[in-house]
């Protein structure tokens, strides 16, 4: 039964629009979309969510408002006929909220899936245009007859005829799926298990884990809903398999290496490293890399796999204290035995120093010019950076030895004059 609009069918819906009943129409109408801000404001609540799929940063930018509205649309054109009005209004309304509840759906959750993707707005753009466009087509009544004439064009693949048609619904039908997958992956990722563990790590691993199965799932059942036989995949993953053999093996090498890293808990977020003459802390993990942010602001992209079969130098990985130090020179004939424990307690007294282990002073080496001090202290907080930190430790250092009269040497050179000069 074909319930589209004909040429004739869009000519008496023109004149359906111009009877009175049109208005009560157009209330209703009116009616369902301020429902439906309603509901979506008490729901939202006055906070904002700029990265959530149901609740944008204003009331109607999410994909709740259109889809609460396209529902009470649908439940309001159900109950017309107890009113004995015909649907005219209801059938503009219907495409409009279905084009725009597409749209913001599809745009919400690809956002929240890749926030750091360049390309939104081009996807933006082309959901638009072919949400808008199948729109118009489906309120002129062209709709079907464009579907009649693709359902037309068909060719053979293999032992099966498959036509135009089928391949668009079932690549519209493979998109809505994976558009659903990545909307549960963000929804776990966010939502579910951030309150799982407080591991970092483990919750990393978690969500890769998660979101990896959801995607590979949506992929079966995508293939499916386009009408791809999965038989079909074995021969894929034979070339597949060849295509990692041949070209791919890194890239499978960092990916299981990622998880290996999770795993492993070898290497968490948030830890000092040294990896390949570059030192930092870890601030993410991903599924091909690792990411390294020096003190500086520095960030290096390491693949997981040097992280597997290289050396790494982890400074946090059985303690988070890191020992830093510093060097300060005393004359000759100072008390070292009196100095140095009024310098570990002024040492120990600078913010962000650990009392536990507590500080410590070396004779290191008997200078040139005066005796060489190694002061050594711990930091738990690394990842704030070590400079600070040891400048507030000379300044103590230099406030000390000045309230004590301790002399800092300045270089010092013997001159011996030859006998023979002595006269000249």
């Amino acid at each position: 039964m074909n319930h589209s609009l004909t040429f004739d069918e869009l000519l008496h819906l023109g004149n359906n629009l111009l009877r009175p009943s049109a208005l009560i129409e157009l209330a209703l109408a009116l009616a369902c979309l301020g429902l439906a801000w309603l509901l979506v404001w008490r729901l939202r609540g006055h906070q904002e969510r700029p990265l959530s799929v149901l609740f944008g940063s204003h009331v109607v930018d999410g994909a709740l408002f259109p889809l609460l509205a396209l529902l009470l649309a649908w439940l309001a054109l159900r109950g017309l006929p107890l009113l004995g009005v015909k649907p005219a209004v209801f059938k503009l309304v219907i495409p409009v909220l279905v084009s725009l509840a597409v749209i913001r759906l599809t745009v919400r959750v690809l956002s929240a899936a890749l926030p750091d993707s360049g390309g939104m707005r081009l996807v933006e753009r082309s959901v638009s245009w072919l949400a808008w466009g199948g729109s118009v087509l489906w309120i002129t009544g062209l709709l079907p007859v464009l579907l009649d004439e693709m359902e037309s064009i068909t060719w053979k693949i293999g032992a099966s005829r498959v036509s135009l048609r089928a391949l668009i619904e079932g690549g519209l039908n493979a998109v809505l799926v994976m558009v659903l997958v990545l909307w549960i992956s963000s929804v776990l990722e966010a939502r579910l298990l951030r309150n799982v563990t407080t591991d970092l790590s483990l919750r990393k691993i978690g969500v890769n884990l998660t979101r990896s199965l959801l995607l590979f799932a949506g992929l079966l059942i995508a293939l499916t809903a386009a009408g791809i036989d999965l038989t079909a995949l074995g021969v894929l993953g034979g070339a597949m398999g060849v295509g990692i053999g041949l070209g791919l093996q890194k890239l499978a090498a960092n990916y299981v290496s990622g998880f290996v890293i999770l795993a492993e808990r070898s290497l968490r977020i948030g830890d000092m490293v040294l990896v390949d003459g570059f030192e930092g802390r870890i601030s993410d993990i991903k599924t091909r890399y690792t990411v390294i942010r020096a003190l500086n602001g520095r960030e290096a992209v390491v693949p997981n796999e040097m992280l597997i079969t290289q050396r790494v130098e982890n400074a946090s990985l059985a303690d988070a204290r890191v020992l830093v130090s510093t060097t300060v020179q005393v004359a000759y004939g100072t008390d070292l035995d009196a100095l140095m424990p009024k310098i570990v307690t002024a040492v120990a007294q600078v913010p962000r120093v650990q009392n536990e282990p507590a500080p410590a002073v070396q004779l290191r080496a008997f200078g040139a010019d005066g005796l060489d001090l190694n002061i050594a202290f711990w930091v738990e907080d690394a990842a704030l950076g070590v400079a600070g930190v040891r400048s507030d430790v000379n300044l103590a250092v230099l406030r000390l030895f000045n309230e004590l009269g301790v002399e800092i040497p300045y270089p010092q050179r013997v001159l011996h004059q030859a006998a023979g000069s002595q006269g000249a």
